[in-house]
């Protein structure tokens, strides 16, 4: 690794051109992002990294944020983009910079679609080429800036091998008659979009809370009052929201509901650094909820018998398959295409062709088996 050339840092329009004219006749090009999820409200991402045959590029949108002119690279079906488990880094990418994607291989599906042990990429570099990644800067802030120098090389080391892995993976896939099947899981990744945002902040977000729904109205109303006083300082702050106040420790502020700043003390969780940070304000808005009309419960239509039985039948299908073949069920089938299949379920072979993320390839091997456990009573 310390024979490795420095990485070449883009953080300006020139530098962004040059990038965009190394990646033109690249056939492959290794790509990851980092982001701040741990260090901010709002997450973003703070760094892109690419990676060609002869050299290692790290582009900084905090310092350069209109990454225009990389939209027809990453839209390209041309030129294939390596990932290591792309969907986190494809929904980033393409909230943040409006960018849709065509022709990914991804290496940590391709590894689960072959049934490898341990698919992390340091696990996998290591077995695969002897390399050790370093955890130093896996938690960085990749938001705050200047970049040290250990954060750059640490961050072009997760896309230097992908090239060369993605080789590998390919003519493991091949011998074993699984690439078209990658090739229909990396499809599916490749239309994986950003959700559209919503209401900001969401008034019904305080359900989210592991055992909201338990709570009785006048709790739940407490638990809302104290959800968005915890959003209200975390934005405040630019902090995630856990680092101001844990979701247990909501929780426990809804079920007590404290009146006095010494019976805050007795909240399992709750820090004497957080109550003298956020008494007051969790007191004020503990009183809040006290007066609060009761909140309304999300309506969840739940799935009909007919529904939860084919979905059983089809989830006890694919987990022996998975079994035969030593892989995760989900290498089966995706869980939306099972989802999809017990909820609207096809007659015909034919009829398959409509449900979410079937491919042709597992619709030819496994049609006839399905419409057959789909058919059972």
């Amino acid at each position: 690794m310390s024979l490795l050339p420095p990485p070449i840092l883009v953080n300006d329009a020139s530098g962004l051109l040059d990038l965009v004219a190394a990646l033109a006749p690249c056939a492959a090009v290794g790509v990851d992002t980092e982001s701040n999820s741990l260090h901010a409200y709002r997450e973003r991402v703070c760094l892109i990294q690419f990676s060609t045959p002869s050299a290692d590029y790290i582009v900084d949108p905090v310092a350069f944020p209109d990454l225009t002119a990389l939209a027809p690279f990453f839209a390209s079906s041309q030129q294939e983009k390596i990932f290591h488990a792309s969907e986190g880094d494809l929904l980033g990418l393409g909230r943040d910079f409006s960018f849709v994607f065509a022709n990914i291989f991804d290496t940590m599906s391709a590894a689960r679609t072959l049934g490898w042990p341990q698919v992390g990429l340091a696990a996998v570099l290591d077995a695969q080429f002897g390399v050790t990644l370093s955890k130093t800067h896996q938690r960085a802030d990749w938001g705050r800036r200047p970049l040290k120098p250990g954060m750059l090389d640490y961050a072009r080391l997760d896309t230097r091998y992908l090239l060369p892995l993605r080789e590998r993976l390919h003519a493991a896939l091949v011998e074993s008659g699984h690439w078209a099947e990658a090739q229909e899981d990396f499809e599916r990744v490749a239309r994986v979009r950003p959700k559209p945002a919503g209401p900001s902040p969401d008034p019904m977000a305080f359900w989210r809370v592991k055992g909201a729904r338990g709570l009785p109205p006048g709790q739940a109303a407490i638990l809302q009052a104290v959800f968005d006083y915890r959003e209200d300082q975390a934005e405040r702050i630019n902090q995630p929201p856990f680092k101001v106040m844990g979701e247990t420790v909501l929780l426990a502020l809804a079920r007590r509901a404290p009146l006095t700043l010494d019976d805050l003390g007795a909240i399992p969780g709750m820090t004497p650094g957080q109550s003298h940070r956020h008494g007051r304000g969790v007191l004020s808005a503990i009183q809040r909820g006290l007066h609060a009309a009761t909140p309304p419960a999300p309506i969840i239509e739940a799935p009909s018998d007919d529904v939860l039985a084919r979905y059983e039948r089809l989830h006890q299908w694919r987990k022996k398959r998975a079994n035969a073949r030593g892989v995760e069920s989900d290498v089966i089938l995706p869980r939306t295409t099972l989802r999809d299949l017990s909820q609207r379920p096809p007659r015909t072979l034919d009829d398959l062709a409509g449900i979410a993320d079937f491919g042709r390839w597992r619709r030819e091997l496994y049609g006839e088996e399905i419409l057959a456990v789909l058919s059972e009573k």
